[in-house]
């Protein structure tokens, strides 16, 4: 059964570490996600983009798998389901579809309509259980069409939505979507142990493009208050380079090795790989 990712965040943050949001893309994606959270006895949250969403039919049909996998493989493990990056308009009908977790992204309106549109959200979530994340000041890069110009995020604008009754909330502290370039400045902590003394320890922060920030910068964002981070990109990066290497090898010639189960099969094993040592990183094994 899926859950709110309220829980599992409040327990992280309380004990000092944080939970994965792994996005996922497909029926592969999903299972190798969900089977390594499950051997290492880790809560976990599968993000959705919108572009995600289309691509694999609809919300309605996304819940349909999310929740046959859950009961077909047999998780144990508290799962949250979150659209990542929402609209207005995407939130609602994630939630009518099933969701038990969404995300509105406001950041790229002004602070008054941020506040107004989540307001709404808030009251909506809190009636039917389901947890919601807001955003302050824009995550660098690019995201399925997403794009934030990096702007590091004011304190005082963090504790305004905080204040809402928002389950979670991302800031910008400098932390960028995909590939972080040579010259990335690192992580804004002066930035975000601002924002954690503002908000309060009650309050989990997200920590958004989480791929290629090294370890020791990680910790010390979770030692800060970050309690859920986000990996999508470095996941892609695995799977790519796993099915590429299978190609070029020309396994996919021999016999049926270019049945989709065994072409798709290494990939998966790079994400589960991956997945794990995230997992590990955060502190959330054995935690569910």
């Amino acid at each position: 059964m899926l859950v709110s990712a309220k829980e599992m965040l409040e327990k992280a943050r309380a004990g000092h570490y944080a939970v994965g949001q792994f996005n996922i893309n497909n029926l592969e994606w999903t299972k190798a996600i969900l089977l390594t959270a499950e051997e290492m006895k880790s809560p976990v949250i599968l993000g959705v983009s919108e572009g995600a969403g289309k691509y694999m039919c609809g919300y309605k049909t996304i819940v349909g798998m999310v929740e046959g996998m859950i009961e077909g493989l047999g998780i144990t493990v508290p799962v949250a389901l979150h659209l990542d990056h929402g609209s207005y308009e995407g939130a609602l009908k994630c939630i009518a579809a099933g969701f038990s977790s969404v995300m509105f992204d406001g950041s790229h309106y002004p602070i008054e309509e941020n506040i107004a549109k989540t307001k709404e959200l808030v009251a909506i979530c809190e009636n039917k259980g389901l947890s919601l994340e807001a955003e302050v000041g824009a995550i660098g890069g690019e995201e399925d069409g997403v794009i934030g110009g990096g702007e590091v995020a004011s304190a005082d604008e963090c504790k305004m939505i905080a204040d809402l009754g928002v389950t979670m909330l991302a800031a910008g502290i400098g932390n960028i979507h995909g590939k972080y370039p040579a010259n990335w400045a690192g992580l804004r902590f002066d930035v975000l142990e601002e924002i954690s003394c503002k908000v309060g320890e009650g309050m989990p922060l997200v920590l958004h493009g989480g791929t290629g920030i090294p370890a020791d910068m990680i910790k010390k964002a979770i030692s800060l208050g970050v309690s859920k981070i986000n990996v999508n990109t470095e996941c892609q990066l695995a799977f790519a380079a796993a099915t590429r290497k299978y190609v070029e090898a020309g396994k996919d010639l021999e016999g049926k090795g270019f049945d989709p189960r065994k072409l798709l099969a290494p990939g998966v094993e790079a994400i589960k790989a991956t997945v794990k040592e995230k997992i590990e990183l955060f502190g959330s094994a054995n935690k569910a």
